[in-house]
């Protein structure tokens, strides 16, 4: 049975995975009979945003791998103890956790820096050549991860678009049931909820890019 890694940043759209984004990838996972390992760094996040006013947590603070295990059921793994040759595939979910806690994307724009220990993982896992999947604006991490002339889609954000093309990434516009492919590195995109779209169109465009990255795995 291929074993895919789902690297998650926390729990809440606003400081962490977006949990809708995640949840359906999961389920498309294991609707195809696929089994995955959930996980995410062992640090604090950037900050905490009450999800209720949209306003910052004063004083507060959460771990990200804590708040994931919400929406893993408590079977996740801290990402510096994963292998890469344990999994056939990655999938990155989107919220602003991405751009917050797995990188700096959300405060430093095109010159952002991916978590180390996200960054060695992910590094480690695209030189063996397998596929990797990115969700919403977790594919600001691409040029990091795979260097310059990696395609990749966030959508149709100009000022996204424009930083991550400034970091040497090539975007190209994608509708939000629809994904984009880069064949050579064997990377997959779609903008999931950048483009703001109801659950429905937003599942069509994931569950595609489950099913691609899954068909890369299988070597077609």
């Amino acid at each position: 049975m291929k074993k895919v890694a789902v690297i998650l940043s926390g729990s809440g759209f606003l400081d962490g995975s977006e949990i809708q984004e995640s949840v359906i990838t999961l389920l498309t996972l294991d609707k195809a009979g696929v089994a995955y390992q959930c996980m995410a760094p062992n640090i604090e996040q950037m900050h905490v945003v009450n999800h209720f006013t949209g306003e910052l947590s004063i004083g507060e603070s959460r771990n990200v791998l804590v708040e994931a295990a919400r929406i893993a059921r408590t079977k996740i793994i801290d990402i510096a103890l994963a292998r890469p040759n344990d999994y056939d595939a990655v999938i990155l979910p989107g919220g602003y956790g991405a751009a917050k806690n797995l990188s700096d994307f959300a405060v430093k724009g095109a010159e952002s820096k991916v978590q180390e220990d996200v960054l060695h993982f992910t590094r480690a896992f695209a030189a063996t050549g397998k596929p990797m999947g990115f969700v919403c604006i977790a594919p600001a991490m691409i040029p990091h991860i795979y260097g310059a002339d990696a395609k990749l889609t966030i959508g149709s954000d100009e000022e996204t678009a424009r930083a991550i093309t400034q970091m040497g990434g090539i975007h190209i516009q994608c509708p939000v049931d629809d994904f984009i492919v880069d064949e050579e590195r064997k990377l997959v995109s779609t903008p999931a909820y950048m483009l703001d779209e109801r659950i429905s169109d937003v599942a069509k465009g994931i569950e595609k890019l489950v099913m691609k990255v899954l068909e890369l795995a299988d070597g077609k």
